[in-house]
């Protein structure tokens, strides 16, 4: 297991792994994004990973534009199923293990405790539809697979939350965050170090499994955009506005707490609280 093919690599995840590559030397790492590899292409999928002898593929390729999605629903499709149909079907016919980043929009969020593996996914949104078919493309034609819902991720790499605030709020003296949908923020820098984590403990096993991993902790976006504004001493009156008042064409999941449990049994992970890693990345915006 010495081939590591990075999908979707220029994102925040994937730049994130690309970061901590250096620290794997057993390894090696081949980053690739749209222009290097159509994934939607089952042949040049398949061309590519007999070329290349790929032991593990870390897809964080995606379609992530949630409201986009309602209107383009043909492209996000091809990306969040066909695609990952693509790449699990060649997993399986070289023996490839198989890291599947998935999303906790896959559930409705309209739970009362954090979501386990084994609760039903019923999505709201169509990007939360195409991701689910992602996972059953995975589960359906792979040998050895894990599958890892995440939610609320950030980076100092990429468009994301914290950037957008830290932004807006140099820009206005007021802005309006929603208080009503509650989560946890996820560093792509800690999922990227429990993916390594992951592989370097499943090696050669067989699985095929589905995973939870968010940093620890629960918090509206609401105090989410408060912590960043203190953290960057930004002066800027953060309001708490209700989901009603912020229309999107795709609707949020009001709860999307995930359960770890799973995860950090298997692998045996500690998961750090979402406010230490804010504090890391917003350092590394400076």
């Amino acid at each position: 297991m010495n081939n590591i093919l990075v999908t979707g690599s220029n994102g925040q995840l994937g730049s994130e792994i690309r970061v901590l590559s250096s620290q794997f030397p057993q390894y090696n790492f081949i980053f690739t994004d749209v222009d290097e590899l159509n994934l939607a292409d089952a042949d040049a999928v398949d061309t590519f990973f007999n070329s290349n002898d790929v032991s593990v593929c870390i897809n964080c390729a995606a379609y992530t534009a949630v409201d986009k999605a309602e209107d383009d629903q043909e492209l996000a499709m091809l990306i969040n199923y066909k695609a990952v149909e693509n790449i699990a079907g060649v997993c399986n016919r070289n023996n490839s293990l198989l890291i599947h980043i998935s999303t906790d929009y896959v559930f409705n969020g309209r739970n009362f405790k954090p979501y386990e593996e084994v609760d039903p996914p019923a999505p709201d949104s169509y990007y939360g539809l195409t991701k689910l078919k992602g996972e059953e493309a995975v589960l359906g034609l792979s040998k050895k697979a894990v599958i890892i819902r995440t939610s609320w991720l950030y980076s100092s790499f990429g468009n994301n939350f914290v950037k957008t605030m830290i932004r807006l709020g140099n820009d206005r003296d007021e802005l309006g965050v929603v208080a009503d949908q509650v989560g946890t923020p996820t560093y792509a820098a800690d999922l990227a170090s429990a993916i390594m984590s992951i592989i370097t403990k499943v090696e050669d096993n067989v699985i095929k499994e589905i995973y939870h991993y968010s940093n620890e902790g629960v918090i509206s976006w609401y105090d989410f955009a408060k912590v960043i504004m203190a953290h960057q001493n930004i002066n800027c009156n953060v309001i708490a506005i209700e989901s009603k008042d912020f229309p999107a064409k795709a609707p949020r999941p009001f709860y999307s707490v995930l359960n770890k449990a799973k995860i950090k049994s298997d692998f045996q992970i500690e998961v750090p609280y979402w406010m230490d890693s804010l504090k890391i990345m917003i350092s590394k915006l400076s």
